[in-house]
């Protein structure tokens, strides 16, 4: 889960990160009105989730208020990436002397997080990778150690930032793998880190990326989840528990277990066909999951057959089936559904499902082969 630069910058604040944050608004009135709470110079930025804000035109300098109005009425409802913007961050401008990138990821090969800094700021690290990678440098944390001072030294010396600058650089980026570590981020970055004109090392803009597994830790940080780039369904999905994932293709998959789902998927590949979606109903769905998952797959348009795939463990094959047919009677199917049964009660789950004039299949290579001629209207 991404966080906006505002609320990043919040939690960088409370932790002690110097950053410089005005106020959020919603409207252009909303807008004029923080300008006017901070006087002089201020940066309207539009608030959402994608890159290249400032390519597209979503960063403004206004020199008052009216301009500052002018700024967010012109950013309000535009899109950047397909994704609309609906608010925006009046800051103080600053006067900006040089700019530097620090960040901490994840470094999977390495099993460790590492702390990436470049002399190269204010533009994305993607692009300083392909352009000039030698201006990136990477320091590896250790877990049980934490960050050292003297690490970030290194660093400091390697992007050759002033040496006034080192105890308040050292302090920041201590501060940033405590942000990184208490909130369950697989992403922390402040980008550009700016020294001012008057000697100030401050935070100007921020990202954060969030574990979504560790969201049950952080029901603060759920709060604040921005559902317009997710998908509807994956979003309704939660609701209901079940885990869902929308793909390109256009046969949809109901199946209990997330590797049997991964198995599926593959299987549906190798016999010419595209998933429309990883779906795993559970341990143990009950017939009214079972019905929800079913009408979340055809809400998709581009579904053009469903391969439902059970092994009865703990989920029982007729509770499935119960499930299933709940759904027909309360959604109007027009695309063929094949479904395979295996395990507890299937051979009841089968014969709940024979009155429905499904496609049953003896076995997973035969519900592919179904699911597939059944796409492409064979």
């Amino acid at each position: 889960m991404n966080l906006h630069e505002y609320q990043t910058k919040r939690i960088f604040l409370d932790h002690g990160i110097p950053t410089l944050l005005g106020d959020v608004a919603a409207t252009p009135s909303e807008a004029k009105t923080a300008a006017d709470k901070l006087g002089g110079r201020v940066v309207v930025k539009a608030q959402v989730l994608a890159g290249g804000r400032g390519k597209a035109g979503g960063i403004k300098v206004a020199a008052n208020s009216g301009e500052a109005q002018q700024a967010a009425a012109s950013i309000l409802g535009m899109q950047i990436n397909g994704l609309p913007v609906r608010k925006v961050l009046i800051d103080p401008a600053a006067e900006i002397e040089r700019e530097i990138y620090l960040g901490i990821t994840n470094d999977r090969a390495a099993r460790k997080a590492v702390m990436i800094a470049s002399a190269e700021g204010g533009v994305e690290i993607e692009e300083v990778a392909r352009r000039n990678p030698t201006k990136i440098v990477r320091q590896h944390i250790n877990p049980l150690y934490g960050l050292r001072s003297y690490e970030v030294r290194d660093l400091a010396l390697s992007v050759d930032l002033p040496r006034p600058h080192w105890e308040t650089f050292i302090r920041v980026a201590q501060k940033l793998w405590e942000v990184y570590q208490q909130n369950d981020a697989t992403l922390v970055e402040i980008n550009p880190l700016v020294i001012t004109k008057d000697g100030k090392l401050i935070g100007l803009d921020g990202k954060m990326s969030i574990d979504d597994n560790a969201l049950a830790r952080h029901p603060e940080l759920e709060a604040l989840r921005d559902h317009d780039v997710e998908e509807a369904t994956e979003t309704e999905a939660k609701t209901h528990g079940l885990s869902f994932i929308k793909l390109g293709g256009d046969i949809g998959c109901m199946v209990n277990g997330a590797g049997l789902a991964m198995a599926t998927m593959d299987i549906i590949k190798l016999y010419g066909g595209e998933p429309a979606n990883f779906l795993d109903i559970g341990g143990g769905a009950e017939a009214e999951k079972v019905s929800a998952a079913l009408g979340i797959i055809l809400q998709d348009p581009q579904v053009k057959a469903i391969l439902i795939n059970i092994f009865g463990g703990i989920t029982r094959c007729d509770e499935v089936a119960r499930g299933i047919l709940a759904a027909l009677d309360q959604i109007e199917v027009r695309v063929p559904m094949v479904a395979r049964l295996v395990g507890t009660n299937a051979q009841e789950g089968r014969d709940l499902l024979a009155g429905a004039h499904m496609i049953t299949a003896s076995s997973l290579i035969d519900a592919a082969e179904k699911a597939v001629a059944a796409s492409k209207g064979l």
